[in-house]
């Protein structure tokens, strides 16, 4: 396979998705609009995860804190949670443990804050040779500026940027794909 296609093209046998810090006391600080659309792709995607039985991974920053995973999407946590401490979720040892057990070698970013251990984690796990995709409507920042910052960073750095939509009809590759009719009824879920 061609360095292009290993790069851009997700794998259901080579991904795992991975839900950074939606937590409850994070929620409220996003503008309203942002995090509602932000909620509304993570659950597509973890609906589109489950059924195409994918990995995924959840992290909380100090819920002590900041609380637990939002209870839209404490479907998140189901499989592998991680709490931590560390904004890059490398710098947590348990998270790197169940990244190698899922045997991924791409990683789909979502979560808040982007500027901070969204993009924090990219770096490290760019750096530690996994290919990451880091999904553009299911990340957000407080801060506009932030999140334009963290998008334009992250390209340079060598993730590329994906949608929502983009990375699960990715994952089916077409209509002949037992999950396209999931996929296909999720995306018509979309709300502008």
């Amino acid at each position: 396979m061609g360095t292009l296609r290993d790069k851009f093209w997700l794998r259901p046998d080579q991904v795992a998705l991975v839900v950074i810090d939606v937590q409850e006391k994070l929620v409220p600080a996003m503008n309203n609009r942002v995090s509602g659309e932000l909620v509304q792709h993570i659950e597509l995607l973890l609906e589109g995860f489950e059924a195409l039985g994918l990995p995924v991974i959840a992290t909380e920053q100090y819920p002590k804190g900041l609380g637990p995973t939002i209870g839209k999407l404490k479907g998140a946590t189901e499989q592998v949670w991680i709490e931590k401490t560390s904004f890059s979720c490398c710098g947590e040892p348990a998270f790197m443990t169940a990244l190698e057990k899922t045997a991924a070698k791409q990683v789909l970013l979502v979560g808040m804050e982007a500027h901070v251990c969204v993009f924090q984690t990219l770096l490290d796990l760019l750096d530690r040779g996994y290919f990451v995709h880091l999904v553009k409507d299911a990340v957000c920042s407080r801060f506009k500026t932030d999140f334009d910052t963290t998008v334009a960073s992250a390209a340079a750095a060598g993730a590329v940027i994906t949608s929502t939509e983009m990375a699960l009809f990715q994952l089916v590759g077409g209509a002949e794909h037992p999950g396209f009719k999931t996929v296909s009824r999720l995306a018509r879920r979309r709300t502008p």
